[in-house]
């Protein structure tokens, strides 16, 4: 051999070539089971989000299009008292209600979570209103808060609140009722992974704390409420984004009445797009208003995780 020697690279063995088969059709196997997913994902979520900028670009109403013009419609919304009042109505909703919607449930999770009888009842009362949908919850509580004779004014009565409430017509009473309403409605998805939360936390620990003398206060400061941190934060933030996009009960309920002080922003955009004619500047309101929930949303993860990625 003349000072440098050739070796030949080794043939990958039949083992080799077998594990490299199965590995490309598990791959291909499973790109198939996905690709459903994935093409009604684009027809149906980015598609219209790309052509919805699009139309904020157009005077657009809803024959069709008739002209480009621009930011116009993104200077109008900016420029618009309404929009910004909307928006502060939305936002005071979600300031009322998040810390309900977040709390109260935890609370319903920590006593589901007992060992008491019962429980199972317990879970599915409180569950149950979420499968209801939004015309059957608030066609119930337009029964339940009319005024004279409501159920919930009868009840006061009986307690010996004489004062008759109308809830749907009082500014304040009426943005109390909504969130009372949401509670009822939503709070049982929130339960349920408050509750899992709990369940996943190991008895070891309660345990440990009880042969250490530690009471009821004390496990729930130091073991559950570390433990659930992170599903406090999950929570928050989704509900946070739920609250925001709030409509449906307040449409149903009280039109954004009275006199348009509980008018939130997705009423506003479906006023200005369907009652208004004007869909160009309804889409161009809903990318503003977009923004501002991605806004909300990476400030929340930014302070709940301590400014770590």
């Amino acid at each position: 051999m003349n000072g440098a020697s050739t070796i030949a690279d080794p043939q990958p063995s039949s083992a080799t070539r077998t594990k490299r088969k199965v590995n490309w059709y598990n791959e291909w196997l499973g790109s198939a089971f996905i690709a459903p997913y994935f093409i009604f994902f684009i027809i149906f979520s980015l598609v219209p989000i790309f052509y919805g900028l699009w139309v904020s670009f157009h005077k657009w109403t809803l024959v069709g299009k008739d002209h480009f013009v621009g930011l116009d419609n993104y200077i109008y919304a900016i420029q618009d008292v309404d929009f910004w009042l909307s928006l502060w109505h939305t936002t005071l909703f979600v300031l009322i209600s998040t810390p309900v919607l977040v709390l109260i449930p935890f609370v319903l999770a920590l006593l589901i979570d007992q060992k008491i009888k019962g429980r199972t009842i317990l879970r599915t009362v409180f569950f149950t209103p979420n499968i209801l949908s939004v015309s059957v919850v608030s066609s119930v509580w337009i029964f339940v808060l009319k005024p004279y004779n409501g159920l919930l004014n009868h009840i006061l009565h009986t307690v010996g609140i004489e004062k008759e409430l109308f809830w749907l017509s009082e500014p304040g009473l009426a943005w109390v009722s909504i969130v009372i309403i949401t509670l009822w409605w939503t709070q049982g998805f929130n339960m349920m992974i408050y509750l899992a939360g709990l369940q996943d936390i190991p008895t070891e620990h309660y345990e440990a704390a009880t042969i250490d003398g530690a009471n009821h206060w004390q496990k729930l400061k130091y073991i559950t409420l570390p433990a659930m941190r992170g599903i406090f934060v999950l929570i928050t933030v989704l509900q946070v984004i739920g609250s925001f996009k709030i409509f449906g009960q307040v449409w149903l309920v009280t039109r954004g009445g009275p006199g348009n002080q509980t008018r939130t922003m997705i009423q506003y955009i479906y006023e200005t797009g369907f009652s208004a004619n004007d869909l160009g500047r309804a889409t161009a309101m809903s990318f503003i208003f977009f923004l501002i929930l991605i806004t909300f949303s990476f400030l929340q993860f930014k302070f709940f995780s301590g400014n770590k990625d």
